[in-house]
């Protein structure tokens, strides 16, 4: 009988085991469950704050639950991993809807993240263009939210301009991505209900589709623009070698500040030159150097060849409003508007290329004068065609 009160005590064990072990895997789902509650009202309730009133609805259509994203992307596998950084990691994935799209999941909790975090969604969720990344919905169960785009498939302007090898982009692609650039900036600058600036205009933010279309990216650093004053206080926002000096020195950003960034953007679509890493032989940067080589009239010498070569006189244009957007002085730049058009009126230009006069012979006979004789030009020509 001693045998029988044994096995009954090893099974009583093994019962008892069995039920704390269920109580605990019940208890661990609970926290997960609390946990999930509680990230989710401190992001909702920090995101209903930040939102409009009038489309509070918005939140709502918005949230994507932490399940459908571990659906979406194998529970976070990371042979779907398709970038990152020092913020955090991007995974390719399928929502249930079929949308292809790319889940964006932080490293770790800064206040200041948040904040972006919130500010991106408060901003894109109001903005539907075709030169801006279209963002489907947020994820607020973690501690730090995640965001969830359309899939752009075809990498950033930066990769495509600065992969080793010979060819890159066309001039005709370069040219269309210019335009299209802008197109989504003036509407950020003028269309929306607030004014919205977006503060970190690089080519590694400008992502391009299959069909090499742009698709402006990464609002987190974005600012509405209050109606009342032109300009906004705040901490120094953007990257090195794109952000406009003028920053620095009067601690406002304005719309031009975009400006000034995409005029880099310009010169890098031009000389296929990395902004932040090029010094000249003068110690200049990237951006000083063309433009003095504008004035000189001798952009052969910093040009990317394959622009000369199927460039024609369109290149000109384009370096001239590139010297534009980055004068020292904002009111001497132009407006996105203003560039927009302005590029688009160098498109629909007849190409110049006969045989006698090669592209470079045409970028060589630039004068110091014409730049100042363009600008008054363009605002003529604008003037006209968009009477205030």
């Amino acid at each position: 009988s001693g045998m029988s009160t044994g096995a009954a005590a090893g099974a009583g064990l093994v019962l008892l085991f069995l039920i704390g072990f269920f109580i605990a895997k019940k208890l661990k789902q609970r926290r997960a469950q609390m946990l999930k509650c509680k990230f989710f009202h401190q992001n909702r309730g920090q995101l209903l704050q930040q939102l409009v009133p009038q489309s509070a609805g918005i939140a709502e259509r918005m949230i994507i639950t932490l399940e459908e994203l571990e659906k979406a992307t194998h529970h976070f596998d990371k042979d779907l991993v398709v970038g990152g950084g020092g913020h955090g990691i991007v995974y390719k994935g399928i929502l249930s809807n079929q949308h292809i799209v790319a889940v964006k999941k932080p490293k770790k909790v800064l206040k200041n993240e948040i904040n972006e975090f919130i500010n991106e969604v408060a901003i894109l969720s109001q903005i539907n263009h075709r030169n801006v990344v279209k963002l489907y919905g947020c994820c607020l169960e973690t501690e730090v939210p995640m965001l969830v785009y359309e899939f752009i498939s075809n990498g950033t302007l930066y990769e495509h301009l600065h992969v080793q090898g010979p060819k890159s982009l066309s001039w005709d692609d370069r040219l269309r991505i210019a335009i299209e650039a802008p197109k989504s900036l003036a509407y950020l600058h003028s269309a929306a209900s607030t004014p919205i600036i977006h503060r970190d205009i690089k080519s590694a933010n400008i992502l391009l589709d299959d069909t090499l279309t742009a698709k402006v990216a990464d609002f987190g650093a974005s600012r509405y623009i209050p109606m009342d004053i032109s300009g906004v206080t705040t901490r120094a926002q953007g990257t090195r070698g794109y952000w406009d000096p003028m920053n620095f020195y009067t601690g406002r950003i304005t719309e031009k500040s975009d400006v000034y960034s995409f005029g880099v953007i310009l010169v890098e679509l031009l000389t296929r030159e990395k902004p932040f890493s090029y010094l000249s032989s003068d110690e200049e940067s990237l951006v000083s150097h063309f433009a003095s080589l504008f004035e000189k009239g001798q952009l052969l010498h910093i040009l990317d060849p394959q622009v000369m070569e199927e460039g024609g006189n369109e290149v000109e244009e384009v370096a001239s409003i590139a010297v534009a957007c980055v004068k020292l002085r904002r009111e001497d730049r132009p407006t996105m508007r203003q560039v927009e058009l302005t590029l688009e009126g160098t498109h629909t230009l007849p190409r110049q290329t006969s045989d006698n006069a090669s592209p470079s012979t045409k970028v060589e006979s630039n004068t110091k004068g014409s730049t100042r004789h363009y600008s008054m030009e363009l605002e003529f020509r604008l003037s006209a065609e968009h009477p205030r």
